[in-house]
Parts: structure tokens; sequence; C-alpha cells
């Protein structure tokens, strides 16, 4: 056997590495992602970095980002992205952290939601040093005897180590033959693409290690595993969901981005900007130094929210949105506040009707949650009783500090 060359760690090399780690959950193994580091730069062949996705949803948030930042971020290194699309993986539909499968995709809603979900992650990814692929160009061809002899690569005391299965075959809840394959085929997918490093959130990390498994099996270099932690949402609390309704989505408006930013607690802006903004970790050190020795932290944070904005709309955006904060901070109305219209019947609407017609909430339950707690006003007074019935008219609404409207009500 040909003994593998020691290559230097240069400067370059660790450093490196600790863009690698800046902000991660865990790197497995450092020290063998360490030489693949020393390699690449002594030979100078990039190496390839695999993250795969079921396009479950079309849209992104936040949240999402974190992964495709890392990604970014080793692509500044000099490294190549494969952005793999799972649209064969999407019709098993995969139980990680769940109690039970996920229902699979049709090949229809894949395809939409691929072509929305990297039209939007393409914001982030250098685009030029990103691969496109699908599991389905390796997957298909496996066929039923391609499909048998991988399963024979894997063992089911091994499957059954992970922790989600482990809890349903103990809870007496079902699990079916094909949810084995799921992460058998997202590891193949490693095997195929020749991965030297996949990312993926934590909850991924037994379907990462089955990929560097089953590449050893084929005779391949492990690829090492790089998982990111789950972004927390502006709750402070769960991690970023839409159901949580704590989450800023990539296409929100500039100044509901920036509002919702400037939301969260001085603690948690730290975590943000780890794992959302481009910001050197020397930059980053630097604000911390200049938060301890006085500076007000929102300063600090008006600077993450822009560099968001910027990145998923403009740097003007990015202005105009702070100078309608500042304004709003002030007790401004902003300037352009939209004008609805919603038709009263004959029997009247109550207040949580109008506000979900009026697009400012986007359900009863929202509306009533915001009335309670005073976060709802009509022409700059707070109203707090929900059975308050208004006459045709216009009117001022707010809920919240970002969100306004017009509203004329018509009989």
């Amino acid at each position: 056997m040909t003994a593998t060359p020691n290559y230097p760690i240069t400067d370059a090399v660790k450093h490196a590495l600790a863009v690698t780690l800046r902000g991660c959950d865990e790197l497995l193994l450092e020290e063998q992602w360490l030489k693949k580091l020393a390699k690449s730069a002594a030979t100078g062949v990039p190496l390839r970095i695999k993250l795969g996705l079921d396009p479950t949803a079309p849209d992104i948030h936040l949240g999402h980002t974190v992964v495709l930042n890392k990604l970014r971020q080793l692509q500044d290194l000099g490294h190549t992205v494969i952005f793999l699309i799972g649209d064969f993986t999407s019709m098993i539909g995969d139980p990680s952290g769940r109690n039970a499968t996920r229902p699979p995709l049709t090949a229809d809603q894949i395809k939409v939601n691929a072509e929305t979900y990297y039209k939007q992650a393409a914001l982030i990814l250098d685009e030029d040093k990103t691969e496109i692929r699908y599991n389905s160009e390796w997957c298909d061809p496996l066929g039923a005897r391609g499909m048998i002899q991988l399963a024979s690569r894997y063992t089911v005391a091994r499957m059954m180590e992970r922790d989600d299965f482990t809890k349903r075959f103990k809870g007496g809840v079902p699990i079916s033959v094909h949810e084995f394959l799921y992460p058998l085929m997202q590891g193949y997918d490693s095997v195929a693409l020749k991965a030297d490093l996949e990312l993926g959130g934590t909850d991924q990390k037994f379907n990462l290690l089955v990929g560097r498994e089953l590449q050893k099996e084929y005779g391949q270099e492990p690829q090492c595993i790089l998982t990111m932690p789950l972004l927390v949402g502006l709750d402070g609390v769960d991690k970023m969901s839409k159901s949580k309704n704590n989450y800023i989505g990539i296409t929100e408006a500039p100044s509901e981005m920036f509002g919702k930013v400037m939301s969260i607690s001085d603690e948690m802006m730290w975590t943000w900007y780890d794992l959302l903004s481009f910001v050197s970790i020397e930059q980053i050190a630097a604000f911390k130094a200049e938060v301890a020795n006085g500076r007000n932290p929102r300063d600090i944070k008006v600077l993450l929210a822009q560099e968001i904005i910027a990145r998923f709309h403009s740097q003007a955006a990015a202005d105009e949105a702070l100078a309608a904060f500042n304004h709003r901070a002030k007790g401004g109305v902003p300037d352009d506040v939209p004008n609805v219209t919603v038709q009263l019947p004959a029997e009247g609407l109550g207040l949580g009707a109008i506000l979900k017609e009026a697009g400012l909430v986007e359900s009863g339950a929202e509306a009533g949650r915001a009335i309670e707690q005073g976060g709802f006003k009509i022409n700059g007074e707070v109203v707090k009783d929900k059975g308050v019935r208004l006459a045709a008219g216009e009117y001022l609404m707010q809920v919240g500090k970002r969100r306004f409207a017009r509203v004329t009500l018509n009989t």
C-alpha cells in the first residue's frame, strides 16, 4: 500500500480550518479535514463539498441559509460546491427527526420547488463554483439488482442506531422498509459524487455518517462531515420555522426584514453574526470589543440587518429600510403605507376579520393575540377590545411596530 504523503499545514490551511469551524456544531473528523485542506492547497485541486437538498417547499428563510452561507465561505476559499437536488430521494420521504415518515412528493412538485429553491440559493452561492446535480442521475439506473447490492452493504443493526427509528420501534410506531432506503440512497450520493465533505443540519448527522461508511465500502476516501446548528428564530426560543411564525423569509420586503432583525436580543445577535454574516471572524471580535467598551449594540445590529437586506435585495434597499426604521422609531408613519379597501357585510365584521382582510395578519388567531397584547392601534390609539365594531370610514391601522395599512371600510 502506498503511503499517503504528508502535505504542509500552512497558515492558509489553518485559516481555512478556522473558516470551516466558524459557527459549526460539529466537524467529523477534524484531523482528516485538515489533511484534505493541506492536500488541496499543495496540489491546487479544489475539494468537492456536497449539500443534498430535498425541495419539500419552494421558498427559504434565513434558517435555511445557515448551511448555504457556510458553502459560500468554503467557495471563497476556492472549493467546489455540489448543490444536489434529491429528486429521487424526495420520492421516498426523509423521516429524520420525525416520529413518522414524511409524505413523498410528486415529480412535478419536486421540479417546481427545486427551480425556485436554487434561484433563491443562488443569491448566496457563487454560481461559477457550483455544480447542480440531481440524484436521479445515478439512482434511477441502479434498478432492483443495484438496490439489493447497495442494501447488502449496511446492516439493520446499524440502521436501528438512528434515534428516531429506535424511538418509533420501542413505541410500537410502524417503520416502513422503504424508510431504510433513504439514508442508504443519500449515502450513495456521496459515493457517486466522490464527496470530500458533506454539510447538513444537526438532524442529518446519521444520514451523513452513512455516506461516509458507504464510501469506505466502495474503496473511496471517506468524506468528512460538517453539521450546522439550527438557527433560533425571532422568539429566541425555537428554531426558525414558518409554522412557529418566528422566521424571516429571504423574499420579504426590506423594511419588514430590517425590523425583524432589529427585534432579536443583543445576545442572540452574535450567534446570528456567526451563522448569517460574511463579516470576518476578526471583525466580529472587534465588534464585541467595541460593545464591551461601551458602543451601543444597536449599531452593530443595524450593520447585520443592512448586510442581510443588501444580500437579498440591494444596498439601496438596505439604506431605505434603515431610514424607514429610524422614522418609525421616532413615532413616524412610513411613507409607503398600503391603501386597502374592505367591504363590510350588513352584519358587520369583527376586528380580527378586518385585519386579515387588510393583510395585516395571517389568521384570526394572530389578530386576537396582537389585540390582547396591546400590539394593535387604530389612528395611533391602542385597541385591546376584540369586540369593537367599526363603522364605514378610513382608518390607519397598525399591528406591531412594522405593519401598517390605511383601511377604507365600505358598506
